[in-house]
């Protein structure tokens, strides 16, 4: 049997905390979008955490490598993945404790080989607030890029942190760019800050499609994902979807395209 097996240090970056909190987490619950925990392991300054083996590894290993033999995603597959994160999400979010992954991001969505989908790498998740709060408060930790502007900002964590965070992943997954690249022209570092507004645009949205599916997707299904990305990525926590609408309107979205394609057949 192929595992996955991580090993942390215990004096470095999170450590011990992080290893505490995926055997917290994983070891109490379970989604088909959520990585298994197969065993784990402290012995003297050893923390170890064996997972089930994910053979076509990350999301950011498909989107962003440029050499070797990685195949470019196609539209349905990209379509698959990002229903698959969002239930995922849904299920931390609708849990009787609802919890906060905080650390969505490409590499952390793993893909078995028929591209389903499982969220990885639980060391920030954290409970969330209590039916009488609307967030936490907490000091700010995750990716740069994907994290919330009000989480950053001040700190204050939602739920709905998470659906910014799921934005900038179908951002990502319409584009094939990096939430955050340096190497890009000045005013383009920032993906969100770049391309957001074209969102909007219909007669635009051509112009930042992922140039490797060649032109093969759907437009009206890439302009309602792209409405989509939209309101995650909204300022407002409150004015964002939750997880469980956006796996429906994704599913609606999935749905009438199949139904496109059989009336073609």
């Amino acid at each position: 049997m192929e595992v996955a097996i991580k090993i942390l240090k215990p004096d470095g970056f999170q450590g011990f905390d992080e290893w505490q909190s995926e055997v917290n987490f994983l070891g109490r619950h379970y989604h088909p979008n959520l990585i298994g925990l197969l065993g784990y392991c402290w012995e003297a300054e050893i923390l170890v955490l064996v997972y089930e083996f994910m053979q076509e590894g990350s999301l950011d290993k498909h989107l962003f490598q440029r050499v070797g033999a990685i195949k470019p995603l196609s539209w349905d597959i990209r379509l698959k993945i990002a229903i698959g994160a969002a239930r995922g999400l849904a299920f931390l979010h609708t849990l009787e404790k609802k919890v906060i992954y905080r650390d969505l991001k490409a590499s952390n969505i793993l893909l078995d080989e028929n591209y389903n989908v499982k969220l990885s790498d639980f060391g920030l998740a954290m409970r969330g607030p209590c039916d009488e709060e609307s967030h936490v408060n907490t000091s700010v930790m995750g990716t740069y890029g994907y994290a919330a502007p009000e989480y950053v900002a001040t700190g204050n964590l939602y739920i709905k942190s998470d659906v910014y965070g799921f934005g900038v992943v179908l951002l990502e997954l319409l584009t094939g760019l990096r939430a955050i690249d340096k190497s890009r022209s000045l005013g383009q570092h920032n993906l969100v800050k770049w391309l957001k507004p074209k969102l909007y645009q219909k007669k635009k949205l051509g112009t930042i499609m992922d140039v490797r599916m060649e032109g093969k997707y759907p437009a009206t299904a890439a302009f309602q994902v792209a409405g989509l990305t939209q309101k995650c990525l909204d300022t407002d926590p409150e004015n964002r979807p939750s997880m469980k609408a956006v796996v429906e309107m994704l599913k609606q979205i999935e749905a009438m395209e199949e139904e496109a394609n059989n009336s073609q057949v």
